[in-house]
């Protein structure tokens, strides 16, 4: 099936459907090169879905932000993790909505799993994303690659040039092995982030 709008993105949770679930090497990646602040710190998780990560990312110390832009998802996402504290659901399409919702302090973490592929205005998205950073912050994209990816998914992965080009612009940029998916995570001000990766996909498959 092919996803290109919001409806099918509602319909897909709605229906009771998600995504690969977050393995345990993530999860050692994550602790190991994004570790909470000792005194707290702040965590955005785009496209977060039904927040799963969202509710890891509380775990490690953080106050979450979890954003999608299906209603479906977040609705999942507060019933299934109704236990878990701080983390605040917010309904927001990361590429056309006004981000006035997320927080003007910024963020130690900014993660996006699973969804770098499904961005039209790449480039824009990453250099936004970096520009809420706070001093020392991360920001980390964990995708298929394509090379792995059959080629009836190829729509939700990277290609080698995609993923190179995904820290154009970062002071420094560490890429990590997560059981086949791509760990990147990019420090550093993201100066050149507008002119990066800015082919988005026409159709996309889930």
């Amino acid at each position: 099936m092919t996803y290109i709008a919001r409806e099918q993105w509602e319909k897909h949770f709605g229906d009771g459907r998600g995504f690969r679930r977050v393995g345990e090497r993530e999860r050692e990646l994550l602790a190991e090169h994004t570790p909470a602040p000792d005194d707290g710190g702040r965590a955005l998780d785009v496209g977060c879905g039904t927040g799963e990560l969202a509710a890891y990312l509380v775990s490690l110390g953080y106050t979450v932000d979890a954003v999608d832009f299906a209603g479906s998802a977040l609705a999942r996402a507060r019933t299934e993790h109704a236990d878990v504290e701080g983390v605040r659901w917010l309904l927001l399409d990361i590429e056309r909505d006004d981000p006035a919702p997320l927080r003007e302090e910024g963020y130690d973490v900014v993660v996006m799993r699973l969804m770098y592929p499904f961005l039209k205005d790449r480039g824009r998205i990453l250099h936004a994303l970096g520009e809420r950073l706070r001093d020392g912050g991360a920001l980390v994209v964990i995708t298929p690659v394509a090379e792995t990816t059959p080629e009836e998914r190829r729509g939700i992965a990277l290609d080698e040039d995609e993923i190179a080009l995904v820290g154009s612009g970062w002071r420094a940029v560490e890429r990590l092995d997560a059981d086949g998916l791509a760990f990147l995570v990019l420090r550093g001000p993201c100066h050149a982030g507008t002119q990066a990766v800015e082919k988005g996909p026409t159709t996309t498959h889930a």
